[in-house]
């Protein structure tokens, strides 16, 4: 048998670990600062009225009372008018909105309308992006959610759940599952990979952290003072990660596997943040450059005790125009947006690569749903914002209008050609939207 400590050695050894320039080549450093691409989805339409900027455009519009929790950040994200989400529209298949709309805002595609075993998609933009660039890092790309995987049975109106309950697609016919559970995905992105070792680790109650801190050490001799203070402060993000999703965890009762619990915390906003560190933490240590994160799957009826909204989000998102149910939708979207401005600050804050700049000036975070108006089910001019520099290549901070019928699919083509990543089409791409 394995000697315990060697054994947790082995474990420790898979940590990843940012890019430190004091220890690079000068050619390395040129590469230290790679382009991260992430895709955040909201559900069910939003108050449009408390959404949209109220006048002005390009630098000089007014911010949205929706977005004001956005306010300190204006800088580094841009407002997109236009964008339609068409093939999320019947186009002579009935009912089933809420699945099309989860099913369109990343491949661009028409889902079939089953129940069954033959769904039929297409590639969505993020696959298309980890296809060429993740072989260069320890996940191609990472699938973040908040809901339980599902990836069959009847779900809204004849469509398989597997179109609402997922965001990627690895081809037409093959969804990427999301994970909930923090944990799992801390162990996918820092654990050993073999499930039995890790679980074992975690039996010693043993922190990851507690077996690679003699090596971070010795690095820390060669590194600038600049460096040090950057290797104790990934180490503490790694740490408060891990100790938060423990502390998660205690609550957990041993029962049957299949009835275990999920390692999830109580509230609905602390597991927002806990999946937007890790997914903060997979870019800062290039374990991915490529993720996607569903904050609730369309057609989510959810409630929000966190801020006095009882009622269920899908039903109040058939408002018929109830000036109380709007004030409440606007309530619920402010919340995510709320989510959504504790990560950009903290990507905003962590410093990236030789070069200076932030994680966020070398990303690009795409925020927004495929439904525009939850009552009306419209899929044009749907909710966007686009945050991050792209590495230099995106200009944020403004309100961009597309023209009238401009596919969404177009931003993704024009944000694949900054990654690098040549492609001709997705879904139902026009051409490059090249306004950004």
């Amino acid at each position: 048998m394995t000697p315990r400590r060697t054994f947790l050695k082995s474990i420790a050894a898979t940590l990843v670990v940012p890019s430190f320039p004091s220890l690079l080549t000068a050619q390395e450093a040129k590469l230290a600062a790679p382009t991260r691409m992430g895709f955040i989805y909201i559900p069910n339409g939003v108050n449009l009225d408390l959404w949209r900027p109220k006048g002005g455009s390009g630098k000089d519009y007014a911010m949205s009372p929706t977005l004001e929790p956005l306010a300190g950040l204006r800088d580094h994200f841009s407002v997109m008018r236009g964008l339609d989400c068409e093939k999320a529209e019947a186009n002579g298949d009935g009912a089933g909105d809420h699945a099309r709309a989860n099913a369109t805002f990343l491949t661009g595609c028409q889902a079939k309308k089953t129940a069954g075993a033959d769904v039929r998609l297409g590639e969505s933009v993020d696959q298309i992006a980890a296809r060429e660039v993740g072989s260069n890092t320890r996940l191609a790309s990472l699938e973040l959610s908040t809901d339980p995987a599902r990836s069959s049975g009847n779900c809204d109106s004849g469509y398989s759940c597997a179109y609402q309950f997922n965001l990627a697609w690895i081809n037409e016919t093959t969804p990427a599952p999301a994970e909930r559970d923090p944990r799992l995905v801390f162990e996918k992105m820092f654990g050993s990979g073999n499930e039995k070792e890790d679980a074992r680790r975690r039996a010693y109650r043993k922190s990851i952290l507690d077996f690679v801190m003699n090596d971070a050490k010795r690095m820390q001799q060669r590194m600038g003072s600049t460096d040090r203070g950057k290797m104790e402060e990934y180490l503490t993000a790694v740490r408060d990660v891990e100790q938060r999703i423990e502390r998660a965890e205690k609550f957990r009762k041993e029962v049957p596997e299949d009835r275990r619990p999920d390692g999830i915390p109580d509230g609905y906003g602390e597991h927002i943040r806990m999946m937007f560190d890790l997914m903060h933490l997979a870019f800062h240590t290039d374990t991915t450059r490529v993720s996607t994160f569903l904050l609730a799957h369309d057609g989510s009826n959810r409630t929000f005790p966190e801020i006095g909204v009882q009622a269920a989000h899908h039903e109040l998102s058939h408002h018929r125009s109830n000036p109380q149910t709007l004030e409440t939708i606007g309530k619920i979207d402010r919340f995510y947006v709320e989510q959504l401005a504790y990560f950009l600050k903290k990507m905003k804050d962590t410093p990236d690569g030789e070069g200076g700049g932030s994680l966020l000036d070398h990303s690009m975070i795409v925020y927004g749903g495929g439904i525009a108006d939850g009552n009306r089910h419209n899929h044009d001019d749907v909710p966007i914002l686009l945050a991050g520099k792209g590495n230099g290549t995106l200009a944020p901070g403004r309100l961009i209008e597309a023209p009238k019928g401009t596919p969404l699919t177009n931003l993704y083509l024009s944000l694949l050609d900054r990654m690098g990543v040549k492609a001709r089409r997705i879904g139902d791409s026009t051409g490059v939207f090249d306004k950004v």
